[in-house]
């Protein structure tokens, strides 16, 4: 079974399961419309406009243009656009995800990307036309070349399953899909600081192998991935809001100021108060040469 939803200006639709059987499909969710996915539901989400809001078991997620993310069959995310935005989704049923590993030789992972604009418009077309193929068409046979494509432009986590332990490509695969998710549980709860003990659970790993098999996948330890995604979320809010600097710290799991002026400067090379103020003339320098562009534009009449 595969359907198509859409919700638009304040709308929101819930994704459940109908006659008992979980459905497959293309959603969109349009100036401040949302979606709500219940269980068992494999979700992709495309921000192709504006930005949305995503909540999920994982944590909370910001999608700006460009920005893709994928989430696991229990995560329940709720979906909410801004007032300009545009998020085209793709909905799996626990069949659909079978069908998926089969022609394409290999599952979805759970995770977050970017992508370049001529993919973003390829997905775009693609949706479109599965969209529109829906309603004649078999579970997730209409979604075949949308799937293959999202599929391709995950393939950049290729190498990262090579260096999953196992002994068949299957359990790394395995392997890589839990570490995925913690990875994602960490980007998605930024704001605090989470423990081991966290994503261990979350992988069904113990604490001892989560950690070593996460630095041997990543290069870096479960803690050190922690710090730097807070400290990079710190820095977008200084970047994207008016947010004190103390309050910007608090929001990103540091208990006081100091140690987190101590680690921004380690991390930026300069104290939080100066990268705001960089990143202030900074936009106003490109807003200044964009303009200037514009002008000359006008002037030629070209």
């Amino acid at each position: 079974m595969e359907q198509t939803w859409w919700a638009d200006r304040g709308q929101l639709v819930r994704l459940e399961a109908v006659d008992g059987a979980a459905p497959s499909g293309c959603v969109a969710v349009s100036r401040l419309g949302g979606a709500q996915a219940g269980g068992d539901l494999f979700t992709i989400w495309v921000q192709l406009r504006g930005a949305s809001w995503v909540e999920a078991k994982e944590g909370r997620f910001r999608l700006r243009r460009g920005q893709w993310i994928a989430l696991d069959r229990d995560s329940k995310p709720l979906v909410q656009s801004d007032r300009h935005g545009l998020c085209l989704g793709i909905v799996l049923s626990s069949d659909g995800v079978k069908a998926m590993a089969r022609f394409a030789d290999g599952p979805l992972y759970s995770g977050r990307g970017r992508m370049s604009r001529r993919d973003a418009l390829t997905l775009l077309r693609l949706w479109r036309a599965a969209s529109e193929r829906g309603n004649d068409a078999g579970d997730t046979f209409a979604l075949r070349p949308l799937l293959l494509h999202v599929a391709a432009v995950q393939q950049e986590l290729d190498r990262y399953i090579q260096r999953c332990p196992g002994r068949s490509r299957s359990r790394k695969r395995q392997v890589f899909g839990r570490l995925q998710r913690a990875r994602l549980y960490l980007e998605g709860n930024c704001d605090r600081v989470v423990r081991i003990s966290e994503l261990a659970e979350l992988t069904s790993f113990s604490s001892w192998y989560f950690s070593r098999t996460f630095y041997s996948l990543y290069d870096e330890s479960p803690q050190a991935a922690a710090a730097r995604l807070r400290l990079e979320h710190a820095a977008d809010l200084l970047r994207s809001t008016s947010m004190m600097v103390g309050e910007v710290a608090a929001a990103s799991g540091f208990d006081n100021c100091c140690s987190f002026a101590r680690a921004f400067r380690a991390r930026f090379g300069t104290s939080a108060s100066r990268y705001r103020t960089a990143s202030l003339a900074s936009r106003t320098d490109s807003a200044k040469s964009s303009g200037v562009g514009r002008k000359a534009v006008l002037k030629t009449g070209t």
